[in-house]
């Protein structure tokens, strides 16, 4: 089966059913698989091919989520991309992934285009969402959003494009220990299988409708409005959390019965009143991106006693791993639960030697779920994926840390490499380090994760200036703010006259985190997220 398949079916037995509620519009299943169909058209006729990349860098809008069908109804792969991805970044996933199209915002690939210092090598097609000031780039194709539906625009089903399940889907990038984004390869099976377990423990019916304020670029946002293709449900799909009260008047009027939300969410919605929301309709909510602290978990439990509450553990390369039972919150709470249907997990040592219970170790996944590699990376895909129990099985090595108790139940301890898990999104302190860098006042740079209660980690970048150098921290993080994703800026900066190095001359990361500022201050910065002062 391949994830597409989910649209076509239910717009065939509910095709008056909501589908997605967004920007003041409602389309139903049958509106929602017309659009997809008239975009993969196009698609076609712009000359995309089975297994060409499609890169989609939009916000939360109703073109990304007809982008997402549309490409994979075409036989292509689709590549979300957070918006407020930088141009270098951005190109070097472009050409990376080879990508031949691309759908973004007319405005936005204009500023890329200028800023970016060659045209991608391997793109011909842009469409564009909104008013474009100018051609985002010399040669190639540009065609406008409203152009493409219409010109090349049959609402049936295109022919059959020969795609099968080991085919992939999703080609989605994460950050890498290196600094450079590598690809994700995930198979219509592996997402088919990720869904078919999600739903399965959520227990989802047609008749859910989930508020989803998580960018489609971040697999957790993206998987609900895949899983509620595949059951009939509704998505309600908001740009952020910016306005927690708005959220909260939509999730009543559109009675949501579903809530996907991370700590920061959770976080903002315990400063809240949330007797003046009758939220009695609101079946379950998730948690998954980065741990949900135990106090915020048990204070949501009291403040929701009918909705239940499911944590969750998932990585890029798999989607979900865990899942807490909601009747397991009272009992163990530090906990991210046990392996979900259809998924084997399992500790092993440092020797790669399976563990029982009652120990600490590496967790791995055994799964139909699992990702096919990374792109183009066979020594970074070798390290995640080794031999399993069945002869020429891989399975996924997580390079996270757990703790598993008697029952069978995981704690999560740590990670074994220096990737930054903040707000549910990894970040590469390579990546911080050369933006920090970059600047010419700064001599040297460190950055690291420490401990939130509402990021789950904060990223801290420890800074050496040059001699002679006034730099301060303000200018720094607009310096930062120019060159990476939001979510990526450094929340603390600590200047140093001097980095911390261990006996080999190498930056000492735990001297980072052990040792207090020698001479300068600590500066304390706002983080970069979309959550204003709640009102």
């Amino acid at each position: 089966m391949q994830v597409e398949t989910f649209l076509e079916h239910t717009a065939g037995r509910y095709p008056d059913k909501a589908a997605l509620v967004c920007g003041g519009r409602r389309w139903s299943y049958a509106q929602l698989e017309s659009d997809c169909n008239r975009l993969a058209h196009a698609l076609l006729a712009l000359g995309v091919k089975r297994g060409d990349r499609v890169a989609v860098c939009l916000d939360n809008c109703c073109e990304a989520v007809v982008a997402v069908f549309g490409i994979l109804k075409a036989g292509g792969v689709f590549m979300m991309v957070n918006s407020t991805t930088k141009a270098e970044k951005l190109a070097f996933v472009l050409d990376n992934s080879r990508a031949v199209a691309m759908i973004a915002s007319g405005r936005k690939l204009a500023s890329l285009a200028r800023e970016m210092r060659r045209p991608p090598a391997n793109l011909h097609t842009v469409i564009t969402t909104g008013p474009a000031d100018e051609p985002p780039f010399a040669g190639g194709k540009c065609v406008g959003w409203g152009e493409a539906m219409e010109r090349h625009a049959p609402d049936v089903t295109p022919p059959h494009k020969s795609t099968i399940d080991l085919d992939l889907a999703a080609l989605l990038y994460t950050s890498g220990s290196t600094g450079q984004p590598k690809g994700v390869m995930l198979t219509h099976r592996n997402m088919v299988a990720a869904i078919d377990s999600i739903t399965t423990y959520l227990g989802n019916t047609q008749d859910d409708v989930i508020l989803n304020v998580l960018p489609l670029s971040f697999g957790y946002g993206l998987y609900q409005v895949l899983m509620a293709a595949k059951f009939g449900g509704t998505v309600v799909l908001e740009p952020s959390f910016a306005y927690p009260h708005a959220i909260l008047r939509k999730l009543v009027e559109e009675r949501a019965t579903g809530l996907p939300l991370v700590p920061t969410i959770a976080a903002i919605l315990l400063q809240l009143d949330l007797t003046h929301y009758d939220l009695s309709g609101l079946r379950y909510i998730t948690s998954a991106g980065a741990a949900l602290p135990t106090d915020h978990l048990l204070r949501l439990h009291e403040l929701l006693p009918t909705t239940k509450i499911y944590s969750m553990y998932g990585q890029t390369e798999c989607t979900r791993v865990t899942y807490l039972p909601p009747d397991q919150i009272d009992i163990r709470p530090g906990s991210v639960g046990r392996g979900m249907p259809n998924e084997e997990v399992y500790l092993v040592d440092a020797r790669g030697r399976r563990l029982g219970r009652g120990s600490s170790g590496e967790l791995v996944i055994r799964g139909s779920h699992v990702m096919k590699g990374y792109w183009e990376l066979p020594e970074e895909t070798d390290r995640a994926l080794k031999p399993g129990p069945l002869p020429d099985e891989k399975v996924l090595h997580t390079g996270d840390l757990f703790r598993m108790d008697e029952e069978g139940y995981l704690y999560f301890t740590g990670r074994k490499d220096d990737i930054i898990k903040s707000r549910g999104e990894k970040v590469s302190p390579r990546e911080v380090e050369n933006a920090l860098c970059s600047h010419p006042e700064v001599a040297e740079a460190a950055v690291v994760g420490i401990p939130d209660a509402i990021l789950g980690q904060a990223i801290k970048a420890v800074v050496s200036r040059r001699r002679g150098s006034w730099l301060g921290e303000q200018e720094l993080l607009r310096h930062c703010a120019c060159r990476l994703e939001n979510f990526m800026v450094p929340q603390v900066i600590e200047f140093r006259d001097v980095l911390p190095r261990s006996g080999n001359g190498k930056i000492d990361r735990l001297g980072l985190l052990r040792n207090q500022p020698d001479s300068l201050c600590i500066a304390e910065c706002e983080p970069v997220l979309e959550v204003p002062v709640i009102r």
